[in-house]
């Protein structure tokens, strides 16, 4: 496997494009980068730097439906024929299904509505989703996976992940390097997480997939995914790997524990609050794609917590019904770290 790291000017760090390729097996790509000028000719001079070219790719495995990872998919495609795989929750919104993304920004927004954002801030929001939809890329033809599915590719078998959170479909991709077939132990697993799990940032739930049902419960259940499995190692879709999941893996839930916290400080503090207005206190001023992912973070706080009996839905917002919840019985995910939690900004 070989990592072609891509400039990232749009959303925060740089993508990272996995691939392999051999003689045994197809040439394959983990996702592709944004479909900007600069993240097409990246891509194009990472391969060429192994005697590669876009006609070259197989297959195309994409671990999410965010255009930043599936940008040149189609491009790609178009050059080569490759076969593109997505998880089959999120293969209507990577092949340009209009029905699916009519109702995927219906629902958007309709929680933008529910979470109290001015029309200020939307506007400057919309503005910006603009830019976002001139680099989605040409749409490809797609093949759907499940969870477990396997992809042969010669000296290495991937197997597919789902872990929802940050997408409804986003999915990994584990392996162990032995030629298929062969036996390795679990703790030699590798995980390509995508934006399940990422070395400097927390992902985005609740702002960055509209279609996610409780994203932090979700979430949170694909965090105890990642920390059952023990895996050796990640390679995340943005910036560099992670030596260790399972403890990177805890500290975003530790993080997430704490931010309920300060959720439940801010609705002590000022009594019924909607997610804008507690998104406020968490985060201060928001500017372009934070506008969504900051109030969206604090609905799947709140959310979450009116699942679990904490607070309930008002005309005003969300009010408190228990003061002193138990968070230990709300964040059993598997224990905690001791490290310090990770920074509080978000990725697409």
């Amino acid at each position: 496997m070989k990592r072609i790291q891509l400039g990232n000017t749009v959303f925060e760090g740089q993508n990272d494009v996995y691939l392999f390729e051999g003689d045994s097996g197809p040439t394959t790509l983990v996702d592709t980068g944004v479909a900007t000028p600069d993240g097409r000719e990246q891509l194009r001079e990472g391969l060429a730097e192994y005697g590669l070219s876009f006609g070259d790719v197989d297959v195309i495995l994409l671990t999410h439906w965010h255009h930043d990872h599936t940008g040149l998919a189609g491009e790609i495609q178009e050059e080569s024929n490759a076969t593109v795989y997505v998880h089959e929750d999120d293969a209507p919104l990577v092949s340009g299904d209009e029905a699916a993304w009519d109702a995927a920004e219906d629902l958007r927004d309709e929680l933008w509505d529910e979470w109290g954002m001015p029309a200020d801030a939307r506007a400057e929001l919309e503005e910006f989703l603009e830019l976002h939809d001139r680099i989605q890329g040409r749409s490809p033809n797609v093949e759907t996976f499940g969870d477990g599915a396997t992809f042969d590719l010669g000296s290495v078998e991937l197997r597919a992940v789902h872990l929802p959170g940050h997408a409804a479909g986003l999915a990994g991709f584990a392996f162990d390097g032995a030629r298929v077939g062969d036996d390795a132990s679990e703790g030699d697993r590798e995980l390509l997480s995508g934006d399940a799990l990422l070395p400097k940032y927390t992902p985005n739930v609740g702002g960055a997939d509209p279609r996610v049902e409780d994203p932090l419960g979700t979430y949170l259940d694909s965090l105890a995914r990642i920390i059952d499995a023990d895996y050796a190692r990640a390679w995340p879709g943005h910036r560099d790997p992670i030596a260790d999941p399972a403890a990177r893996a805890r500290d975003i839930a530790v993080h997430h524990r704490e931010r309920t916290e300060r959720v439940l400080s801010v609705l002590r503090d000022r009594g019924e609050a909607d997610a804008w207005t507690v998104s406020a206190d968490l985060f201060g001023d928001l500017s372009e794609i934070h506008i969504m992912h900051g109030p969206g973070e604090a609905w799947a706080h709140l959310d979450h917590l009116e699942r679990e009996g904490v607070v309930e839905r008002t005309d005003e917002g969300y009010a408190l019904l228990d003061e002193d919840p138990d968070l230990d019985a709300i964040f059993d995910y598997g224990g905690q770290s001791d490290e310090k939690p990770p920074e509080a900004a978000t990725e697409d």
